[in-house]
């Protein structure tokens, strides 16, 4: 008898946790990709540094977990994000920086999101640890997981959105003994947005309380305001993207220093636009991010703000996914072709050709130079680069790609010295995207 009152017990028990599974829905989304690269140079000085080439990969997958009609659970995790058979990396604290996890935890897995989106009668609210740093445009935008908490509410076309962002936390806590004071980094959001068929049109004001500089690292905060007016729209057969960054306010010294206040004034910017023509397109790019002039000691008009990683015009200069994976590539006097664009003019031209509906093959031209010469620097010129890549949708969800960039080095990557030799650089990738 007391067998079967346990196998009775047992079922009940499953019943009931089965009632409340099956009233949660859950949905999955994602993306695999594997990828090969070959780089002909890992430096930009001439006769320095090897080849290199490697496959690698990565499994992205959200999952929202709909605990009942307008809330949900959503998560999102990194798995298996590692070169094929390379020495993996040494456990550590610093975090990667597009993820929650640190470097060493992606080559396993990483949980980057867990936040609640709660759509109520007054608005929708979303509390946790989301992605930060995209505003409007993809330009200027380089997202990172951080603790957040949003609003945002829908009036008609109009969108009025709030958030408050805890980019550091210093103080004690039971794991973390932080012995500061008030150096907490703390951001607080507000955008206007306004929809209409084709495109919208919007407007976010950050305000950043960053102290993270004060003792013992520093004897400085920052605060300072950045506005981003940003519109998106189609006219016809042209798509068009404009975004301006305008970063102001102060770096001020504490405590014993003499030194005076510095002055922060950061600007960027682009415009790019694609025109559709059915089986062609063309189209074209202008970018621009301040550069700090050295001449000028009570201001600081670059450095803080940047194209962001998100955005990568080319398949050499400033792709964030070649410096992820091959690392920067070094010219003189700490001179580097990494992550993001900064302190830079950008031009480019891009033509594209489908002569059949699944597949694209681009070619561009682009040509960008340093908007200021650091101290000592003889010139400015970044240089050119040649890009060409060819994408077959096998099915709705496979995707291949294969490209290839040719890089020439501009005289910039000299640093203080003519007499430096440089070299030139080129890439080639293929890559198979997998999305659900």
């Amino acid at each position: 008898m007391k067998r079967f009152l346990v196998i009775w017990l047992s079922l009940g028990l499953l019943v009931a946790f089965s009632t409340s599974v099956f009233a949660l829905d859950v949905k999955f989304s994602g993306e695999y990709y594997a990828a090969g690269m070959y780089l002909d140079k890992t430096s930009l000085q001439k006769d320095v540094g090897p080849s290199t080439a490697f496959y690698y990969q990565r499994l992205r997958v959200r999952t929202d977990f709909i605990v009942s009609p307008g809330l949900t659970l959503i998560t999102r995790f990194d798995a298996m994000e590692r070169a094929w058979g390379a020495t993996r990396s040494a456990a550590g604290t610093t975090l990667a920086l597009d993820s929650a996890g640190t470097v060493a935890e992606n080559e396993n897995i990483a949980f980057d999101w867990v936040y609640i989106n709660y759509k109520s009668p007054i608005g929708v609210f979303d509390v946790g640890i989301m992605n930060d740093g995209a505003t409007g445009t993809i330009f200027g935008d380089s997202y990172s997981p951080l603790g957040r908490i949003k609003y945002a509410y829908t009036i008609g076309p109009a969108e009025i959105k709030l958030a408050y962002t805890k980019a550091r936390e210093a103080g004690n806590t039971a794991i973390y003994a932080g012995n500061t004071a008030a150096a907490d980094n703390d951001k607080y959001g507000i955008e206007g947005v306004f929809n209409w068929k084709g495109g919208k049109a919007g407007m976010q004001v950050n305000y950043y309380n960053y102290a993270n500089t004060r003792p013992p690292t520093n004897n400085y905060k920052r605060t300072y305001f950045l506005f981003t007016p940003y519109v998106i729209a189609k006219i016809g057969p042209v798509a068009l993207q404009a975004e301006f960054n305008y970063l102001t306010g102060d770096q001020k010294y504490e405590g014993p220093s003499i030194t005076p206040d510095i002055k922060l004034q950061n600007m960027s910017g682009w415009f790019d636009a694609t025109a559709d023509f059915g089986m062609f397109y063309a189209g074209g790019t202008i970018a621009y991010v301040s550069g700090d002039d050295p001449g000028s000691s009570d201001k600081i008009e670059g450095g803080i703000i940047n194209g962001g990683r998100d955005w990568s015009p080319c398949l050499i200069m400033w792709n964030y996914e070649r410096t992820n994976w091959a690392g920067s590539l070094a010219g003189y006097n700490s001179a580097a072709q990494d992550t993001a664009m900064a302190n830079a003019w950008f031009l480019q031209a891009r033509g594209g050709l489908k002569p059949i509906p699944k597949l694209d093959i681009m070619a561009s031209v682009s040509y960008a130079q340093a908007d200021r010469k650091p101290a000592g620097f003889i010139n400015n010129d970044y240089g050119y680069e040649v890009d060409l890549t060819a994408t077959y949708k096998i099915t709705n969800n496979l995707s291949y790609m294969l490209g290839a960039g040719y890089l020439f080095t501009g005289k910039y990557y000299k640093g203080t010295s003519d007499s430096n030799e440089l070299a030139n650089d080129f890439l080639v990738i293929n890559k198979l995207t997998l999305t659900f």
